[in-house]
């Protein structure tokens, strides 16, 4: 009778588990050092080579509020809300240049990177979360120093909520990355797109309550304008700015909607034409 040698352990193949486990997490690491170089890299593009760097990222917001501070504080005699004009536009216009940047940034995440595409260890997913995170808190950093600014240089008397903006910001950055990833394709296969979004969002900048707020809009505008998320972002920033707004037509979940709705559309289109739309 022949007797079979059992096999020692160090013959056996290692345990599947395990091993799927170390390949994912390799390539988490190599996706999170992909994100990282494009971000070094669009800060030096971006930022390094222009005169005063991240000071026009700043100056920005600022004349653009000074702007609407002059022209309208001889219009009328109080804001809409609050005692300070500075503040009341800054509340509007801070979320939407804020959403406005980031979602044009993302857009361009494929154009932005194409050569390094070519590579198998960059994707298209690293492209855009690399342009996202660093313009995203480019413009958080925009948005602390303009409201800290005017706190410190106005009469204000306000009382902050940070939840309230926290949530307001939170929302505001799944949305522009949301549609940002959709104009993403739209913008890399129909380069025309472009223009037709720059033209749809012109009027954006009033009908996103900038100048005025959303409980001083007649009917029936009022049950339209409802459906632009941008004026459920603004309406919870300044419920964070203003303790006496309380913004209860703002829905959070209706702008994660949105948001989840365009990212995951943007993703699918993305994974399945991206390789065809860069070989153009």
């Amino acid at each position: 009778m022949v007797s079979v040698d059992s096999p020692s352990p160090s013959d056996l193949p290692p345990p599947v588990e395990p091993r799927l486990r170390r390949v994912a997490r390799q390539r988490r690491m190599a996706s999170f050092r992909a994100i990282v170089a494009l971000i070094l890299r669009e800060m030096a593009s971006s930022y390094g080579r222009t005169p005063g760097g991240y000071a026009w990222a700043i100056l920005e917001p600022v004349a653009g509020i000074a702007v609407l501070t002059a022209v309208f504080s001889v219009v009328f005699r109080d804001p809409p809300l609050g005692i300070s004009f500075p503040l009341f536009y800054a509340t509007g216009m801070l979320p939407f240049m804020t959403f406005t940047s980031v979602n044009a940034k993302v857009a361009q995440s494929l154009s932005y990177s194409r050569p390094l595409l070519a590579y198998p260890s960059v994707t298209f997913v690293d492209a855009i979360l690399a342009r996202f995170v660093l313009n995203y808190l480019t413009e958080l950093m925009v948005v602390y120093l303009v409201f800290t600014g005017i706190m410190l240089f106005f009469d204000t008397r306000v009382i902050l909520d940070f939840p309230s903006l926290a949530l307001a910001f939170g929302v505001l950055g799944a949305l522009a990355l949301g549609l940002g990833t959709v104009n993403c394709f739209l913008t890399t296969a129909f380069p025309i797109w472009q223009q037709v979004w720059s033209i749809l969002m012109r009027p954006m900048f009033i009908l996103s309550g900038v100048l005025f707020i959303y409980d001083d809009i007649p009917e029936p505008l009022r049950d339209w304008i409802w459906y632009n998320p941008l004026i459920h972002i603004i309406g919870l920033t300044r419920r964070g700015i203003y303790a006496s707004y309380d913004a209860s037509y703002a829905s959070p979940l209706y702008v994660l909607g949105v948001a989840g709705v365009g990212g995951l559309t943007g993703l699918l289109l993305l994974r399945r034409y991206h390789r065809l739309i860069l070989q153009r």
